[in-house]
């Protein structure tokens, strides 16, 4: 049985106090039960080797071993009953209405400031406050179109928002890849559970981006990043691909006539909308930092007058400030005249004298955090730190009190997870991050990306401090039927994956799983209006997928899998190739 005792500390997410999967799980319970942990073993092997071979990479700087990793997956799903994410989704949805509201406000007439609801100095403050685009109407009245809010559960279950993410939420390409990666290695796991798909994500964000246009006619949008050696390159390329629109770096526009410009090989062309993954510094050398080589001269005055549109809009970052997030339940009340539905944790501000004294005297049980630093990175877990550390730690917020925030711990919820060291499942600690997007109207992507601190005890979830990811299911109702395989209505293609796979791995050693499958496996995975099929065998004998190891390959006559993610060339690029006579 692949279950666990989970304990009274946390709350367990797949398992009541007394050991009861819960009743959204029991079908995936039952699922893993009947493959047993050495079939979910090899499918685990085999869901790194997918991810690998589409570059589902993150990159972790100062990391001397390497900077490129695959983003590590537990196959594991996160479930969501209906109820649950209605009460999630409202809550999140009322949060990024006041938000914009917040953000219009400051820039513009400053009602909330005057007011005192938010302290004026709090706001000017903030090293993401832009003072340049004062007064500028952006597109629908809207500064923040993309948001990723990260939310915990505490010890009772309930849903606790732990930051908000308003500039360049990363991490969206990761639940696509994960569903993707999911529905082919597991198939028949999805089998009568009623999960919500994820996949129109791409086409509802374009068409938010493309309403954000100031001309009428069809808009050109592109993608901006900041090149392949940003942490989110995989995402940008990914993104930009799904949406068919181009991936441009700041060397392929320039600015001329008061528009902006995409080189490409068929001359100029003008652009209206971009969705910029470069930070507010780095946009325009003309503007903010001289010496950034990564945006393009002239874009803030051509953004000021209305010619380009920007998404998220730029000063979006001042409300994902980690000071102002304490006020944002105080903004929901002043802007939509409501009760915030989700809670935030309980914070403690260094700039107020009496919070920075408790943060003083509190710091080894709380969690210390600079207010503008993201991904695990600037922060205190004072309980796994010891007494030198916190002591050094704390004369840096004496030094500098505004630029911190002080929270308690919160019990972070757990959910079973797969090891493969000890072919177990076990509890892990999560949180969850949903994706809203705000435009005419507010979507938000059933679920969003589950983080999980794979380090066992850890409470840290990120990618770049040892965390992984898991997919995440919001279901149609609150309690599925179960459907496990080789029971009646499951699906067939699971019970074909199950025996392919165990024909193919078998006899395959642990240095083959680790090192051999990587090289060699080619999985094949059609669809049909009959059945899912999925076909693993081994080539002729005397071939081999590299370094004379053993290799899976389709069986002749099985329809080739789907094409894989891959980074869509810039124009500039393009050009480049297209010089060299490249295809």
């Amino acid at each position: 049985m692949l279950n666990y005792t989970p304990g009274k500390a946390f709350f367990d997410e797949m398992y009541t106090p007394d050991g009861q999967s819960r009743p959204h799980y029991r079908g995936v319970q039952a699922y893993l039960n009947r493959l047993g942990a050495a079939e979910v073993q090899r499918r685990h092997a085999l869901l790194d080797l997918a991810f690998r071979n589409q570059g589902i990479t993150f990159t972790v700087y100062g990391d001397a071993s390497g900077t490129e990793r695959t983003f590590p997956f537990d196959p594991v799903p996160r479930i969501i009953p209906a109820s649950e994410w209605a009460h999630v989704e409202a809550g999140l949805r009322q949060r990024v209405l006041a938000l914009n509201a917040f953000l219009r406000d400051i820039y513009g007439p400053g009602e909330i400031l005057k007011d005192g609801i938010v302290p004026r100095e709090l706001v000017y403050t903030s090293s993401h406050f832009r003072r340049e685009v004062h007064g500028i109407k952006v597109p629908l009245g809207l500064y923040t179109h993309i948001v990723g809010t990260d939310l915990i559960r505490d010890e009772n279950g309930e849903y606790l928002v732990l930051e908000d993410n308003l500039r360049s939420p990363s991490g969206v390409s990761y639940v696509l890849a994960n569903r993707q990666a999911m529905t082919r290695i597991y198939p028949g796991m999805f089998e009568g559970q009623g999960v919500r798909p994820v996949q129109h994500y791409a086409s509802h964000l374009l068409s938010l981006l493309r309403s954000l246009s100031p001309r009428d006619r069809e808009p050109t949008v592109v993608l901006l990043t900041p090149g392949m050696y940003n942490s989110a390159y995989f995402e940008h390329a990914y993104l930009a691909q799904q949406m068919g629109i181009e991936l441009v770096e700041g060397r392929d526009l320039f600015v001329e006539g008061g528009n902006v410009w995409m080189r490409t090989t068929a001359g100029r062309q003008q652009v209206d909308v971009i969705y910029r993954r470069i930070d507010d510094d780095f946009l325009d050398p003309l503007t903010f930092r001289p010496d950034s080589a990564l945006g393009v001269p002239g874009l803030i005055e051509v953004y000021r007058q209305g010619r380009v549109a920007l998404a998220n809009a730029v000063g979006a970052g001042v409300a994902d400030d980690k000071a102002i997030y304490a006020y944002v339940p105080a903004m929901i009340e002043y802007y939509l005249n409501e009760k915030p539905l989700l809670n935030n944790v309980p914070t403690f501000l260094g700039s107020n004298p009496d919070h920075l004294e408790h943060m003083l005297k509190n710091a080894s049980s709380m969690a210390i955090k600079a207010v503008g630093e993201a991904g695990g990175y600037g922060m205190l877990i004072g309980s796994a730190a010891t007494k030198a550390e916190c002591r050094a730690f704390m004369e840096k917020v004496k030094e500098n009190p505004r630029n911190y925030i002080g929270q308690p711990l919160v019990a972070l919820s757990r959910h079973g997870t797969f090891y493969p060291d000890s072919g177990k499942l076990e509890p892990a600690h999560v949180d969850l991050r949903p994706y809203i997007l705000v435009g005419q109207e507010v979507t938000i992507i059933p679920g969003g990306l589950t983080r999980v601190a794979l380090t066992r005890g850890s409470l840290v979830v990120n990618s770049s401090q040892g965390g992984g990811s898991k997919d995440t299911w919001v279901l149609e109702s609150d309690a599925p039927p179960i459907a496990p395989v080789n029971q009646p209505g499951a699906s067939r293609a699971d019970k074909v994956a199950s025996e392919a796979l165990a024909g193919v791995t078998a006899g395959l050693t642990e240095q083959d799983m680790q090192t051999v499958l990587p090289a060699a496996a080619k999985i094949a995975i059609s669809r049909s209006t009959s059945q899912d099929r999925v076909r693993l065998t081994r080539p002729p004998k005397g071939q081999s997928g590299g370094r004379g190891a053993p290799a899976l390959q389709a069986q002749p006559g099985t329809p080739a899998p789907d094409p894989e993610p891959q980074a869509a060339p810039t124009p500039a690029r393009r050009a480049r190739k297209s010089k060299k006579g490249g295809n």
